[in-house]
């Protein structure tokens, strides 16, 4: 079955970096658009970035655009989120998610998630 496990959440100061990892399996990851969304307390969940199959590709919210980079290495079934210059308003929980064509039609899976806390 299709799972997809991130890590690297965790506490940072306003100013630091983190790196998310997701790694994938039980589907053609190197045919997925593999996407990062967030959701903080009270606040309605939200797509951070989002890269093609390929990598060749990538989309950003415009509140992160130059400070956060996905990329993905379909060779470990792995999409990666490295998050610079954190905020306090970047504190959300963050989810891996992969979207897919399977049976011509478009499957969504969603991670766990894993908790980014940007705090002084």
């Amino acid at each position: 079955q299709v799972q997809l496990v991130e890590s690297g959440g965790g506490l940072v100061q306003p100013g630091g970096s983190l790196r998310l990892s997701c790694v994938a399996s039980g589907f053609n990851f190197s045919r997925s658009v593999m996407n990062w969304y967030r959701q903080a307390p009270g606040k309605e969940r939200e797509l951070v970035a989002a890269i093609a199959s390929h990598g060749d590709i990538t989309n950003y919210a415009d509140s992160v655009k130059g400070r956060f980079t996905i990329s993905r290495d379909n060779a470990k079934n792995t999409v990666y989120l490295q998050m610079n210059s954190l905020k306090l308003e970047d504190t959300a929980v963050y989810y891996c998610v992969a979207k897919f064509v399977q049976r011509a039609s478009m499957e969504e899976y969603w991670g766990q998630g894993t908790q980014v806390t940007v705090s002084s």
